[in-house]
């Protein structure tokens, strides 16, 4: 398998790339557009600035080299969602180029260039009518093509998903495929092993899902493959995945850049990027996800698992360094966030928005007291599942006056007492069954409502008994 993507990213700008009409998803079909957006004559575009820097900052997030000079030039081709029968875009001068993103292997994804350009309408189909929304057309678009370097599906989901949280990270697009913010065209091929010459590719076109991305990429190694052996050439072509069927199936044969006739949007400047604003671009750019993980195993001894899924979500990874700040033991936080707080956001979304029930300064004391030996570590999980739960305050649920560990005396009492109930697992434990010793634990926690810290209380259940 050889795979190279061509990724489409929707920028989050208030407006289009070409006019003032406003960027949103659904609505009533053709209801934010204008005269720009359905091609009238004598409609001039004008470039939207933000759409430059956002892409400057996904070129910086892939390492690329920001061209100071690119140009915008008209790619043309008659389709009904495209009213002016070309569609504005970058060809031979794109905006970025020459960088790489680099997967958990080590391995280097090459991408060849990152480009503006503006989205198309939608088609509607309706039995045998067809309908065209303009309202997405005139979005503004990054597009991001790969060299081909991918050989496995499990690359291929590894590139897309990094890059979904680049994006996400540097807040220059949501990302959310079932929108269609984020989505791919897939160009593979196949050659026998130790060749090193390309085979004939074929596109998948518009993919919005990792799954079936997955599904199409082995559906259709395996069609070419079935092909060549049989000695039948591979036809060059786009194709688009049946999601019922799970097949690829032929929709025309592939373009080559000749066909869409390129040349110089006459109608607009070129696009100039000085040294100074990149810089600025790059200064105001959040801390990566790599460096973030780095970071977190270094200075707060987290494990690496542990940091990528905490660095994943930038508004998450934000609110845990607020609640570590000033800790001797930052994994209590992480703990209490890959635990009871994931579990409580439910969806990719909720994780995105980063906003938990409880506040970081709630869960910084919570994790203060359980340092400070105020408070017992299961009762602290307890509590804040509570919280959670409830949305209540730490305050609210444990007041100061229940705070604090028990004495020794009273421990050694509630000890007793457990032994005294318990004769059974208290006979096991003299007779060396320690898994017994689990029952007289769980009772004297009980018996101190969460107070008891475990550990001891095994110690002196063990002196006790043993």
């Amino acid at each position: 398998m050889v795979v190279g993507l061509e990724t489409h990213i929707e920028l989050s700008t208030q407006s289009k790339i070409f006019c003032g009409c406003a960027v949103n998803f659904g609505g009533d079909p053709n209801t934010n557009c204008c005269p720009v957006c359905v091609g009238l004559p004598g409609a001039l575009p004008r470039l939207n600035r933000q759409v430059v820097r956002y892409g400057v900052m996904a070129g910086l997030a892939t390492n690329c080299t920001v061209n100071p000079v690119s140009y915008l030039d008209r790619k043309n081709y008659v389709y009904p969602d495209l009213p002016k029968a070309y569609q504005i875009s970058q060809y031979d001068t794109p905006l970025c180029e020459n960088g790489y993103l680099e997967l958990s292997g080590g391995k280097k994804v090459r991408i060849a260039r990152i480009h503006i350009e503006e989205d198309a309408g939608k088609l509607v189909y309706d039995g045998d009518k067809l309908y065209v929304d303009y309202n997405r057309s005139g979005v503004p678009l990054i597009e991001i093509v790969t060299q081909p370097d991918f050989r496995s599906a499990d690359q291929v989901k590894e590139y897309l998903e990094k890059l979904q949280m680049l994006m996400r990270y540097i807040g220059i697009s949501d990302c959310k495929m079932q929108e269609g913010s984020l989505r791919c065209d897939v160009n593979i091929s196949v050659r026998k092993s130790g060749e090193t010459a390309m085979g004939i590719r074929t596109e998948i076109k518009n993919m919005n899902s990792f799954r079936f991305i997955t599904r199409a990429l082995a559906y259709e190694t395996q069609r070419q493959i079935a092909c060549l052996s049989n000695g039948q050439a591979v036809v060059r072509e786009t194709r688009r995945y049946n999601e019922q069927t799970g097949e690829t199936q032929s929709m025309r044969g592939k373009e080559e850049a000749q066909d869409y006739r390129f040349f110089r949007e006459p109608d607009l400047p070129a696009v100039l990027v000085s040294p100074e604003e990149v810089e600025q671009l790059r200064d105001a750019m959040p801390e990566l996800p790599d460096a973030r993980v780095q970071r977190y195993c270094k200075d707060y001894g987290l494990a690496v698992e542990d940091a990528c899924l905490l660095a994943k979500y930038r508004k998450l990874s934000d609110y845990f360094e607020q609640a570590a700040q000033g800790l001797k033991a930052p994994k209590t936080i992480a703990n209490f966030i890959l635990g009871p707080i994931f579990r409580s956001l439910t969806t990719e979304e909720q994780k995105e928005a980063g906003a938990p029930s409880i506040s970081s300064q709630d869960l910084h004391e919570l994790a203060a007291w359980v340092e400070e030996g105020k408070l017992q570590i299961g009762l602290a999980k307890t509590t804040l599942e509570q919280m959670l739960k409830t949305g209540k305050s730490l305050s609210v649920l444990l007041p100061a006056e229940q705070l604090g560990m028990m004495d020794e005396k009273e421990l050694a009492a509630l000890c007793r007492r457990a032994v005294e109930e318990n004769p059974k697992a208290a006979t096991d434990v003299k007779n060396g069954k320690e898994k017994a010793m689990g029952t007289l634990v769980g009772a004297v926690m009980r018996f101190s409502r969460g107070k008891a810290d475990a550990q001891q209380v095994n110690h002196m259940l063990h002196d006790l008994l043993c």
